[in-house]
C-alpha cells in the first residue's frame, strides 16, 4: 500500500493547491442604514452576468448585534468571498468581516472604523452636510422625505428616490452607538469608494478612513446612493477585489 502513497499526496497537493489559489466567484452585499437590500440590485446584476454568485443581506435594522448576526449567517453559507458594505454597512463588515469565509472587503461611501468607535463619534469628528435625519418614534431614526432625493440619493431618477424615500427602512438610533470589537481591515485587503458629492457621510471623513486602513481607493462624483447612480463602476471595483483575492 506504500507505494501509492507519494500519488496520493500529489493528488491532496493538486487539490489543496488548486483550492487556495482559486478565483472568489462570490460576492455578499450589505446595505446601509435607510435603505435594503433591493437597491443593490444593479449592482448584483452586473455580478451575475460576469459569472459570480451574490447574496444580499437583509440586516433588521434593530441593532449593531442583529445587524452583524444576519451577515454572519449569510457568510456562513457563502464560501470564500468579497463582503461589501455601503454607508452604515461598514460598520457591519468592519465587524462581521473577520469571518472565514471573508477573502476581501470593499466600502462603498461607508465607515471604516477603529475598534472602539462609533458611528456617532465618526460623524461628530467630520459632520455631513445632511441635518435631515430624524427620530420617527419606537427609538428609531429616518431621513425626512422630503430631504431623501437632495441628501442621499441626488444623481437617482426623481421616481425612484421618491420611492426610496416612503419606502426607507428606519434603523435604530442605538446603533450608531455601537462600538466595533475587531478591524476585518487589518487583516484583510480593503478597497473603498469615495462619492464626492456624498452628504450624508462627509467625503474628507471617508477619506480619512479609507488612508487609515489602507484601503484601495476611487473617488467617483455622486451621491451618498452611488450603488445606484454608478453600479458599474461599484462592480468593476468589486472585481477588482475579487480577482485579487485569490
Amino acid at each position: 500500500m506504500g507505494r501509492f502513497l507519494p500519488v496520493a499526496l500529489c493528488v491532496l497537493g493538486f487539490s489543496l493547491s488548486s483550492f487556495t489559489h482559486a478565483q472568489v466567484r462570490s460576492v455578499v452585499l450589505v446595505h446601509g442604514a435607510f435603505a435594503d437590500g433591493s437597491g443593490w440590485k444593479p449592482v448584483a446584476s452586473i455580478l451575475e452576468r460576469d459569472g459570480y454568485t451574490v447574496y444580499v443581506v437583509q440586516e433588521p435594522g434593530t441593532s449593531f448585534e442583529a445587524d452583524v448576526a444576519a451577515t454572519r449567517l449569510i457568510l456562513d453559507r457563502s464560501g470564500p468571498c468579497v463582503l461589501v458594505g455601503h454607508s452604515f454597512g461598514g460598520m457591519i463588515i468592519t465587524e462581521a468581516g473577520t469571518h472565514a469565509s471573508v477573502r476581501s472587503l470593499v466600502y462603498v461611501n461607508a465607515f471604516e472604523p477603529e475598534v472602539g468607535e462609533t458611528a456617532r463619534a465618526l460623524q461628530s469628528r467630520t459632520p455631513p452636510a445632511s441635518t435631515s435625519v430624524v427620530s420617527v418614534g419606537g427609538g428609531f431614526v429616518a431621513v425626512r422625505p422630503e430631504a431623501f432625493r437632495r441628501d442621499f440619493a441626488a444623481d437617482v431618477p426623481k421616481s425612484l428616490a421618491h420611492f426610496m424615500s416612503i419606502s426607507q427602512v428606519p434603523i435604530a438610533a442605538s446603533s450608531f452607538d455601537a462600538t466595533v470589537t475587531a478591524t476585518a481591515w487589518s487583516e484583510k485587503a480593503s478597497y473603498a469608494v469615495v462619492s464626492t458629492g456624498d452628504r450624508e457621510i462627509n467625503p474628507d471623513l471617508e477619506r480619512f478612513m479609507s488612508s487609515r486602513a489602507k484601503s484601495k481607493t476611487v473617488e467617483i462624483s455622486g451621491s451618498h446612493a452611488i450603488f445606484l447612480s454608478h453600479p458599474k463602476e461599484i462592480a468593476s471595483v468589486i472585481e477588482t477585489a475579487a480577482k485579487a483575492a485569490q
